[in-house]
């Protein structure tokens, strides 16, 4: 019977491993095209994405061939683009948006791709305006900080 435990628990190892395999594709000009873990035959945990030039493109985890968690796009040049949170394969929460000079020119919370909640306009590091979404349809716009905090409380942007 002890036998049986320990044939049990190996073929389960050797199985687990063998469903489990790190994976790298390139494109036709050698640099590499993604990179990451595929588990039962599905995109899982960290994966890179590559442009033909061979810069970042995007990284962020999977589960089960969605996209989840935390994300980062890079442009072709390989500045920062945006960041935000994935639940299942749609960006949820905040997302962070960038400009040229890799600052943060504008900041949303998002519900299944769409803006749900508020989004943040910036120039220079100084937020400038504001906007209130729902499901997608802007409800109210502040032009000013000041505006938007007499009507609003600062703890509604967690």
């Amino acid at each position: 019977m002890k036998y049986l435990f320990y044939l049990f628990v190996i073929f389960t190892a050797f199985k687990t491993i063998a469903n489990k395999n790190y994976q790298r594709t390139y494109f036709e000009n050698g640099h590499i095209k993604s990179e990451g873990w595929i588990e039962n035959n599905q995109k899982a945990k960290f994966w890179k994405f590559y442009y033909e030039n061979g810069n970042l493109e995007k990284e962020g985890h999977f589960k089960a061939d969605k996209k989840n968690k935390y994300w980062k796009f890079y442009t072709r040049n390989g500045r920062l683009e945006k960041e935000g949170h994935f639940v299942n394969d749609k960006k949820n929460n905040w997302w962070l948006f960038y400009d040229a000079s890799e600052k943060v020119n504008h900041k949303c919370q998002l519900k299944d791709n769409q803006k749900n909640g508020y989004c943040l306009m910036y120039k220079n590091d100084k937020l400038v305006s504001a906007s209130k979404y729902k499901a997608g349809v802007k409800l109210k716009e502040w032009s000013t900080f000041a505006a938007f905090k007499r009507e609003n409380k600062l703890s509604d942007l967690k």
